[in-house]
């Protein structure tokens, strides 16, 4: 892809963040002084990366059935260095995807097959992101992908707030890694390019912090992958130090 981008973002719109509200909404003032409700493809609380008077950018669909046509994409932090942080969580996985079919990880070995949404756990009601197989890979590798956006002074923190979902994957993780059926890895998408370290986000949810430790401890693999984000698209900085 240009300018090794593992995602390019459609034309941007430029604006401010007027408020966030009843979670899926936002009002932006775009540059020409209109002020529009866009859809935030967000549910969680965006704990440090929803700051009003922000610059933001929005994404557009001409779709005649979209009730809000604008789609909030990133915003731009207040820090020196003016970073963007996405804030879709839809996109993680979509460029996941990309990122595990061209294996720009090499930390995750020489699989072929790349699968989405796979079922697994006791009960096969939960689904895998991915699930990677075939190659050299001994054992079929299970990928759980986590969108992370919140930060302190370079320490990227995964989650900003209790997640009794995440909480479930890392259990029926850490059983099937027990069982010796399979390569597990939590994989933490963060969404910014100013961070080099991870860290639990024990302040948080501090049940999660205790379970990724005692994840890790059985054999969960833990990979922090870095992304750049900016208003063309992101690219790939490798992982950060993990810090548990």
């Amino acid at each position: 892809m240009t300018a090794n981008f593992v995602y390019q973002y459609p034309p941007l719109y430029s604006g401010t963040l007027v408020r966030r509200y009843k979670r899926f909404l936002a009002d932006i003032e775009l540059v020409n002084g209109e002020i529009v409700t866009a859809h935030c493809p967000n549910t969680g609380p965006m704990t440090g990366v929803c700051a009003s008077a922000s610059p933001v950018m929005l994404s557009y669909s001409d779709n005649a059935k979209r009730k809000y046509p604008f789609t909030w994409e990133t915003i731009q932090m207040r820090d020196e260095g003016r970073t963007w942080v996405g804030i879709n969580t839809a996109l993680p996985n979509r460029v996941m995807k990309t990122v595990l079919e061209e294996h720009r990880i090499p930390e995750l070995g020489n699989y072929e097959t790349v699968r989405s949404e796979v079922r697994y756990g006791s009960d096969k009601k939960s689904r895998i992101d991915f699930l990677l197989s075939g190659g050299d890979a001994e054992k079929p590798i299970y990928v759980e992908i986590k969108n992370t956006t919140w930060a302190k002074d370079g320490l990227a923190l995964f989650p900003d707030t209790v997640t009794e979902r995440g909480q479930k994957h890392l259990r029926e993780l850490t059983a099937l890694v027990e069982a010796e059926d399979a390569r597990c890895v939590m994989l933490y998408f963060i969404n910014r390019g100013d961070c080099d370290r991870f860290s639990p986000g024990d302040d948080a949810d501090p049940q999660y912090g205790e379970l990724l430790r005692q994840a890790v401890d059985a054999g969960v693999e833990v990979l922090p992958c870095r992304f750049d984000v900016t208003p063309d698209g992101l690219r790939y900085l490798g992982l950060a130090t993990l810090e548990l």
